[in-house]
């Protein structure tokens, strides 16, 4: 399906600039997040600790927070990361996993959320329990369908002035203003721990990239990954091969393919 959204320009010109992209993550996520942004065209740094994170905050193209690993140090250094990258300009994406699981968890995604992210990337059940709406979510597991965290979505993006991105099968991708939703993917992505906190790490590497719009970029990284994880799954055998063929096919997709194939409407 066609887009006006420049997204073979976006992918070009994030791959020329190769922004580095600091990942706030859990333990879990690092390894293929670290690998799935080399694949794409970006490079990685996994900084946390709140005596550096802040400061390193300041010199990134971009940040990104991921709430699945934790601990008070932990909280320490995504707020000093926030507010580093607040005071620098710098762009940052946060991802409140599971935070409706615990009162301590659902604690910590508010108060980072309050420091104001450009963009928040979350499933349906994230993105619906904000608005203090029942989650029927299990763990890191959605259990509500995209479609009825929309209207949230909406909500939150006019009230905080970010972008907010709802992922799942059909992605959801909202300013408060425009909306895009994005096809593609495969049924093997959630078998392979961790892909959607890699995709974070990938929104925030966009992010860096082309500056001038969120939205766009949120698009363009989550139009990528559909692509891509739609060509893998030809080349797969499971799980296991699938998680090899993503990132071979992250890192073969040109401008003009992504173009081609997107599936935006």
């Amino acid at each position: 399906m066609m887009t006006t959204i420049a997204v073979d320009t976006i992918l070009e010109k994030m791959r020329a600039e190769t922004p580095l992209v600091q990942c706030i993550t859990n333990y879990v996520a690092m390894n293929i997040a670290a690998n799935v942004l080399l694949a794409a065209g970006a490079s990685p740094a996994m900084i946390h600790a709140e005596e550096e994170a802040g400061e390193f905050a300041g010199i990134v193209s971009a940040l990104t927070i991921n709430i699945g690993t934790l601990s008070p140090p932990w909280i320490a250094g995504m707020k000093a990361a926030a507010a580093g990258a607040k005071a620098a300009g710098t762009p940052w994406v946060l991802d409140p996993v599971a935070h409706f699981a615990t009162s301590y968890r659902a604690r910590a995604a508010q108060e980072i959320l309050d420091l104001g992210p450009t963009i928040l990337r979350g499933n349906a059940s994230e993105i619906l329990a904000f608005s203090g709406a029942t989650s029927g979510g299990k763990g890191v597991d959605a259990g509500d369908t995209v479609e009825a965290a929309e209207e949230t979505a909406r909500a939150l993006a006019r009230e905080r002035k970010m972008v907010v991105a709802v992922t799942g099968e059909t992605d959801f991708v909202t300013d408060g203003e425009r909306e895009a939703r994005i096809g593609g993917g495969s049924a093997l992505m959630p078998q392979v721990t961790a892909l959607g906190c890699a995709l974070t790490c990938l929104v925030g590497a966009f992010a860096g990239a082309w500056r001038d719009d969120a939205f766009e970029a949120t698009v363009t990284a989550l139009a990528l990954y559909g692509v891509a994880g739609k060509r893998a799954h030809q080349l797969a055998q499971g799980p296991g091969s699938f998680q090899v063929a993503f990132l071979d096919t992250l890192a073969a997709i040109n401008p003009a393919e992504l173009k081609a194939k997107v599936e935006i409407a």
